[in-house]
C-alpha cells in the first residue's frame, strides 16, 4: 500500500473524530481500512510461513 492511501486513512480518521465524515467518505474510509487490513494480514501470514522449526537437542 503507498503512503497516500495510508495518509488518506489518517486524514479521514482524523477528520472523523473533528468533524464527521460523510457518507461517501465513511465508504472510502472502510475500503481503504479493508485494503490496508488484508495487507497486513497477508504480511504476517507470509511472516509465519516462512518460520522454520528445528529440533536443539539441550
Amino acid at each position: 500500500m503507498d503512503k497516500a492511501k495510508i495518509d488518506r486513512i489518517n486524514e479521514l480518521a482524523k477528520k472523523s473524530k473533528t468533524q464527521g465524515l460523510t457518507a461517501e467518505e465513511k465508504e472510502e474510509q472502510n475500503n481503504l481500512r479493508h485494503e490496508y487490513l488484508a495487507l497486513v494480514r497477508r504480511n504476517f501470514k507470509a511472516q509465519l510461513d516462512s518460520i522454520r522449526f528445528t529440533d536443539d537437542p539441550v
